[in-house]
């Protein structure tokens, strides 16, 4: 079944008691059981696969985590309350003192500050491998995961995930992957090698900038150990935000679709304006990890970043000031383009030094992208505080 007809008619097995299209929306905290027998079942069945308790789910949960596994081609599926509590949960799973865990440098920069300031304390040996680094050579005999996320979070190198996921099935470890840029839309993490695949849902899956949540997919042997640290750490998604977010999916193709055509064009017209030094892209034939990325994705999402000519603090201030299209935020995901800062996360207050060389990062949303061009043009002509240069700019947008 193509994904586009899979979007629509998957999730919908409790809408027909409801005489509904969508399935209905189940709010509880307290599950009620009509027997002592079949409370004792549910008891002992899979935790966040079926009524328990209300920690546990609801038949909007489930729904959801069935449509993501079906999506993701794989046979399991867990909700939890944010993206970030997703990674945090795969990451915990597998660490521990004496273990170690291989950490694709340039992951999203709160996965990097757990590791650092949660697991290291802990006991836990975490390593940051860089896009080109040699996995075989680095893993070891406590190695208990190798975790990557592509492309990298602000920088947008490529990893070479199913050469990854190789080495390390060669040693009996598994792979989990941040596959939120992507999406399964784009990206097929699974098929790729990898075991455990991460979205935050916040963003493309959701597509509207109205929730958190969290969607972690693979096998039922893959994810047990992770199920089972969600069930004692309380990690759950609340049945509206998994209602919500069944909407968001069933336009996710398009939506992907739409991203991607925006996206090309506005990197494209970027890479020949003055002011711009570099578009970090991997979609672009340009880019250092064009090839990976023909392998490994469909498609390109919305987000990459750019690197602006060497400038003043004043005047990088000017042109985030002067986009009116572009939200100034740190998400990303949603039908609205949004333009941050591209720095570290733990470094996202301070000043650059002066006349350092800036990186931005542009979600590119559902806008025109002749009107996002057009918008990028006024704040580029900002920083360069030349009018000509503004003329120039207006005059070679692409459509």
């Amino acid at each position: 079944m193509d994904t586009e007809t899979l979007l629509i008619h998957a999730a919908r097995r409790t809408a027909a008691a409801a005489h509904s299209v969508n399935p209905p929306l189940v709010r509880t905290s307290t599950a009620v059981f009509d027997s002592f027998d079949a409370y004792k079942q549910a008891q002992g069945a899979l935790v966040f696969d079926g009524p328990r308790y209300g920690r546990s789910g609801t038949s909007t949960t489930f729904e959801l985590q069935r449509a993501m596994a079906q999506l993701a081609n794989t046979e399991t599926c867990i909700a939890t309350s944010s993206g970030l509590a997703a990674i945090t949960a795969v990451l915990a799973a597998h660490a521990g003192p004496g273990r170690h865990i291989l950490v694709s440098a340039g992951v999203y920069g709160p996965t990097r500050v757990f590791c650092d300031n949660e697991l290291i304390p802990s006991g836990t040996d975490v390593e940051y491998f860089a896009h080109d680094a040699d996995v075989s050579s680095l893993l070891r005999d406590t190695t208990s995961l190798v975790f990557v996320e592509t492309p990298a979070s602000l920088t947008m190198e490529m990893w070479d995930v199913p050469a990854i996921s190789s080495a390390a099935h060669d040693r009996g470890v598994p792979v989990a992957c941040d596959a939120t840029w992507g999406t399964p839309v784009f990206f097929d993490a699974h098929a790729l090698g990898v075991d455990i695949s991460i979205h935050a849902a916040t963003k493309f899956i959701n597509g509207h900038s109205d929730l958190l949540l969290g969607l972690i997919t693979g096998t039922l042997d893959a994810l047990a150990g992770v199920r089972a640290y969600c069930d004692r750490s309380g990690t759950h998604a609340a049945p509206d935000t998994c209602w919500l977010t069944l909407r968001g999916l069933r336009t996710l193709a398009v939506r992907m679709e739409r991203h991607q055509r925006s996206a090309l064009a506005v990197a494209q017209w970027l890479q020949s304006q003055p002011g711009v030094q570099r578009v970090l892209f991997p979609a672009l034939h340009t880019d250092p990890g064009y090839k990976l990325w023909c392998s490994h994705f469909s498609g390109a999402a919305g987000p990459f970043t750019i690197e602006l000519a060497p400038c003043s603090e004043e005047a990088f201030t000017r042109f985030i000031d002067d986009l009116s299209l572009f939200s100034l935020g740190t998400s990303w995901g949603g039908f609205e383009s949004l333009v941050m800062p591209a720095v570290p996360h733990h470094l996202r207050a301070l000043a650059a030094p002066a006349n350092a060389p800036r990186l931005v990062r542009f979600h590119i949303g559902l806008e025109s992208p002749q009107d996002l061009c057009d918008d990028l043009a006024s704040a580029l002509a900002a920083v360069q505080g030349d009018g000509d240069t503004a003329k120039h700019l207006q005059e070679t947008i692409v459509n």
